[in-house]
């Protein structure tokens, strides 16, 4: 049963508040996702405060083009669905997770990055990245390295002259 006009026209309007509202959107493929997977995934981006959304590329390309965005869109092949959130990392990261444990069955397409289109290879450097406490943890790793290198110097030459 094909969608009404009035209901396309709902759609492109969540789609368009869904960009604008967002500071980073992922363009997800998700081809061979099974239902179960896709409630898991759903689940997981929302314990992170990530939307998804699936919804026709004729419909997104519409709401995309009334948006704003600087920059060249990328390719959309294949089923097309947005994870979206005002977190600058958490849609991407929450999909490349994803992805690593459903090989072939997700896949970051690109995304807009603060406003700007970026490619699939932007999205996925953005996704490598930490969280904010792994990084504070290899911050005070690598302050505690040379103050534990001195200690076990110290404790070396103590254990000598004993």
């Amino acid at each position: 049963m094909p969608i009404t006009k009035d209901k396309k026209i709902e759609i492109v309007k969540n789609l368009e508040k869904y960009l604008t509202d967002s500071k980073s959107v992922v363009f997800v493929n998700f081809h061979g996702l099974t239902v179960g997977d896709a409630s898991a995934l759903r689940r997981s981006l929302r314990k992170e405060g990530v939307g998804y959304t699936v919804a026709k590329k004729s419909l997104i390309k519409r709401a995309l083009g009334t948006s704003s965005i600087k920059g060249d869109m990328p390719e959309m092949l294949g089923e097309l669905s947005l994870a979206f959130s005002a977190d600058l990392l958490a849609p991407a990261r929450g999909i490349y997770e994803f992805e690593k444990k459903l090989a072939g069955k997700v896949s970051i397409m690109g995304g807009v990055f603060l406003g700007e289109y970026k490619s699939k290879e932007e999205m996925v450097a953005m996704a490598s990245i930490p969280s904010m406490q792994v990084l504070r943890g290899m911050f005070v790793n690598i302050i505690n390295s040379p103050i534990q290198r001195m200690v076990i110097a110290l404790n070396q030459i103590a254990e000598k002259k004993a």
